[in-house]
C-alpha cells in the first residue's frame, strides 16, 4: 500500500472514532462483470459499541453485515484491492473522492460536506421512550444501573432494558383494572429489588395511584440496603421483608408476584395468591424439577422423555400447563407468554392470572383436564394441586 493511500486510511480511522463519518460508498468495480456492484458503510452504535455496517449491493439482494472499526478498515482496503476502484466518504467536516488508476496511481479530491450528521445518525437502534426514565432516578444509580450522570452504564443495559420489560408487560395486564379497594403489591422473592423499585416508581409516578409495595427477600443483607434506598428515594410506601416465599403472610394483597422463584416456591407463590383472592397473580418459574421426577409415561411419549433435553423441557410445558388450568379452576382467567427475549434470561415464561367475577367453567371441568394430563405423563403429584386441597 503505498503512503498516501496509508495517510487515507490512518485519517479514515480517526473520522470514524471521533463519530464524524456519516457514509462510506465503495464503487466502480475492477471487473466490470462482477456481481458485487457496490458496497454501502455506515458507523452504527450498537449496544454503546462503535461497528462498521456494510451493506453488499447485489444485482437481486443485499446483504449486511456488521464488523468492528478496526477489521472494517482492513475489508475496505482489501476491497479496494481487488474489487473496486472508487471510495466516497461522506463526513461531517467534508466529501472524499478517492480514485484508483488501474495502474494504481492514486488521486484523492475533496469538496465541502454535502450531508449533516443528525444526533441519532450512528445509533443502531431506534430511541426507545422508556417508560423508567432515568432522570432524577436516584434508586437507579444506588442499584448500580446508572452513573452519577443518570446514565445507563454499559454493563447495565440489559437490566435497564429488561426492568422498562417488565413495567410494560405489567402494563397490559392492569390497565383496565379497577382496584377500588386500593392497592397492594407482594414481590416474593424480590432479590435486590431492581423490579420491585421500577414497579413501585411506575405505579406510583406514572398511574399516580396510592399504591403499597412490599419485596419479600430471604437474605437480611439485601433487605436491609433495599429498605435504606427506599428510604433515601422517599419512597414511603415501598418496603422490604426478610422471609421465604413459602412462609410469607400475604392476606391483604391484591397482586402478587413471584419473578424466577425456584421449582415449588413457584407454586407456594400461586398458592399465596389464591389464598388471599388476589386480583392478579403474575409468577415467572425457574427450574422444574417435581414434575420432572415423576414423569414416567407408559406411551409414545417414552420417545421424548428418552433424551434428558426434552425430558426436561417437556417438564416445564407441563408443569406450567397444569398452573394455568389450576389458576382457571379458581376463578383466574390464565395466560402463559414470553416474559423477555431468550438473550436477556432462558427462563423467560410468565404466567399470569386476573380473577374473574364468574368463572368460565366448573371447577371439576379443569380438574377434569388435569387429570388426564397427569394420567398421560405417568405424573402422580402436582405441588400446586396438593397445595390447593387445604382450601
Amino acid at each position: 500500500m503505498s503512503a498516501e493511500l496509508q495517510q487515507f486510511f490512518n485519517q479514515l480511522a480517526t473520522d470514524i472514532e471521533k463519530l464524524q463519518v456519516i457514509k462510506i460508498t465503495l464503487g466502480n468495480r475492477r471487473i466490470k462483470t462482477a456481481e458485487l456492484k457496490n458496497i454501502f458503510i455506515k458507523p452504527l452504535l450498537i449496544k454503546n459499541s462503535l461497528k462498521l455496517s456494510f451493506v453488499y449491493r447485489y444485482p437481486t439482494k443485499d446483504i449486511t453485515k456488521n464488523y468492528d472499526v478496526k477489521e472494517g478498515i482492513a475489508l475496505m482496503q482489501q476491497m479496494l484491492h481487488n474489487e473496486f476502484l472508487n471510495a466516497d466518504v461522506f463526513t461531517s467536516q467534508k466529501d472524499v473522492h478517492l480514485a484508483l488508476q488501474k495502474n494504481e496511481r492514486l488521486k484523492i479530491t475533496s469538496n465541502a460536506p454535502s450531508l449533516k450528521i443528525t444526533e441519532q445518525a450512528n445509533q443502531h437502534d431506534k430511541q426507545k421512550n422508556r417508560i423508567i426514565q432515568t432522570t432524577e432516578k436516584g434508586y437507579l444509580q444506588a442499584l448500580g444501573i446508572t452513573s452519577a450522570e443518570g446514565k445507563v452504564k454499559k454493563d447495565r443495559q440489559d437490566k435497564y432494558k429488561q426492568i422498562n420489560s417488565y413495567v410494560e408487560i405489567i402494563d397490559g395486564i392492569i390497565k383496565d383494572i379497577d382496584f377500588k379497594e386500593g392497592l397492594h403489591v407482594v414481590d416474593m422473592g424480590c432479590g435486590k429489588g431492581y423490579l420491585t423499585f421500577a414497579l413501585y416508581d411506575y405505579l406510583t409516578s406514572k398511574l399516580h395511584l396510592e399504591a403499597t409495595v412490599t419485596g419479600i427477600e430471604l437474605r437480611e443483607e439485601l433487605v436491609d440496603t433495599c429498605n435504606r434506598i427506599a428510604r433515601e428515594s422517599g419512597y414511603e410506601a415501598l418496603g422490604f421483608k426478610s422471609g421465604t416465599i413459602e412462609d410469607a403472610v400475604v392476606n391483604n394483597a391484591n397482586m402478587l408476584i413471584a419473578l424466577h422463584a425456584c421449582d415449588t416456591a413457584t407454586d407456594d407463590a400461586i398458592y399465596s395468591g389464591i389464598k388471599a383472592n388476589a386480583r392478579v397473580i403474575i409468577c415467572a418459574p425457574c427450574c422444574h424439577k417435581q414434575i420432572r421426577k415423576q414423569m414416567a409415561p407408559e406411551n409414545e411419549l417414552k420417545s421424548i422423555t428418552k433424551h434428558g433435553i426434552l425430558m426436561e423441557r417437556q417438564a416445564e410445558i407441563v408443569t406450567d400447563a397444569i398452573r394455568s388450568l389450576l389458576l382457571e379452576a379458581w376463578g383466574y382467567k390464565s395466560r402463559v407468554f414470553e416474559f423477555i427475549a431468550t438473550e436477556h434470561t432462558p427462563k423467560n415464561v410468565l404466567i399470569v392470572g386476573v380473577r374473574q367475577d364468574k368463572p368460565a367453567n366448573t371447577k371439576q371441568f379443569y380438574f377434569n383436564k388435569i387429570g388426564a394430563l397427569k394420567s398421560l405423563f405417568g405424573i402422580q403429584t402436582h405441588h400446586l394441586e396438593t397445595l390447593l386441597e387445604r382450601l
